[in-house]
């Protein structure tokens, strides 16, 4: 299958590395920066490789190469446009996270790429960590019985030198804040785990140590499922001095399982009423991981090639990334209005909240 990435910045190795691993026909990479593209291909020891074709214009490079898969990990502000471009000329697209900036671009994502006939992927790669897979295999099997309650929790450290990085972090237009970035994997989790149809969000966000950004650094919610169950989200990128951990935790009436490590790879309890032998073995389960970023790239690349080849949804749909930034423009509204908030969110965006937080 022929593949395609569009953007060679801090993620784009964890595509690659997928691309590799599922042996796709690497046609192209493209970068507004030539560096970037040669770093990368480096990195992973392709840069010789001549049949990689290397474009700054990524409209040029789908004209010209036709690949089959793209995948999209530019920064977050333009992923709708580009995934919406490859939409319309029947190329399938795995987008990195956030899917979109505003409800009205991910809406549009989803409509055109059911007329389309295309498959869309959105880049929660955390679904296929082997301790969330096992926690979501109780949860189906329903040894938690009746659901009480869940919250995630995303405690990391992202100081100026990470910022200065690249200008568009911290930008309402280009990036959102620690929500949107660091924290929107754990809100997928959670809201995948809880049963995904959400109620009302009340949040509170605020900017504390990161004054030369736009957006914020510490975000804070409550949700209420429509099943009646309740959650809380907290994400930071606040703690001192580097990531403290990633938990995901979920409360049944026979059930309890705590998630936790740099980005929930780890299994901190597992404890089920109607203990087997295969629980004790999952108590203290560790995933080797080479970043926060995880292993789950890989599995989703996958499962998008699976997808594409038997003609059915991605185990991460659109609808799926959809959902992941409804909830985090839930909390941002939140914060602007100072009420709660009822869904499903309409006509919201980053961008609605330029001057939340003034210099």
């Amino acid at each position: 299958m022929k593949y395609a990435l569009i953007g060679c910045g801090r993620i784009s190795t964890n595509h690659i590395k997928a691309a590799l691993n599922n042996k796709l026909d690497i046609v192209a990479v493209c970068d507004i920066e030539e560096k970037h593209m040669e770093t990368l291909l480096e990195k992973h020891g392709i840069a010789g490789d001549n049949s990689i074709r290397r474009y700054m214009d990524y409209r040029k490079m789908l004209e010209e190469v036709r690949p089959e898969l793209v995948s999209i990990a530019t920064e977050s502000g333009s992923h709708a446009e580009i995934a919406l471009y490859c939409i319309n000329l029947g190329i399938h697209v795995i987008i990195e996270k956030p899917m979109a900036m505003s409800m009205e671009d991910a809406e549009e994502i989803i409509r055109l790429s059911k007329e389309k006939e295309v498959k869309v992927s959105a880049c929660h790669q955390n679904r296929f960590n082997l301790a969330v897979q096992k926690m979501r295999n109780a949860l189906e099997q329903g040894r938690f019985g009746k659901l009480s309650h869940g919250s995630i929790h995303v405690r990391w450290n992202r100081n100026q030198e990470y910022y200065r990085q690249a200008p568009w972090r911290g930008t309402w237009a280009q990036d959102g804040g620690a929500l949107m970035n660091q924290c929107i994997h754990g809100i997928d989790l959670l809201r995948w785990m809880m049963g995904d149809e959400v109620e009302e969000v009340y949040g509170v966000t605020r900017q504390q140590f990161h004054s030369y950004l736009e957006a914020e650094d510490i975000g804070m919610a409550v949700i209420k499922f429509k099943n009646g169950t309740v959650a809380t989200v907290e994400g930071t990128t606040n703690v001192y001095p580097k990531n403290l951990e990633e938990t995901l935790y979920l409360f049944g009436e026979r059930g309890t399982v705590k998630l936790g490590g740099t980005s929930t790879n780890n299994i901190d309890v597992w404890n089920f009423a109607d203990e087997t032998e295969e629980d004790n073995q999952n108590k203290g389960f560790e995933e080797e991981t080479c970043n926060v970023y995880g292993n789950g790239h890989t599995s989703l690349f996958a499962d998008m090639i699976e997808a594409i080849k038997n003609d059915r949804e991605p185990y991460v749909s659109a609808q799926a990334g959809r959902n992941a930034l409804e909830m985090v423009l839930a909390i941002y509204k939140s914060q602007k209005m100072g009420v709660p908030i009822k869904l499903p969110l309409e006509d919201f965006s980053s961008m609605d909240m330029e001057g939340e937080f003034p210099e």
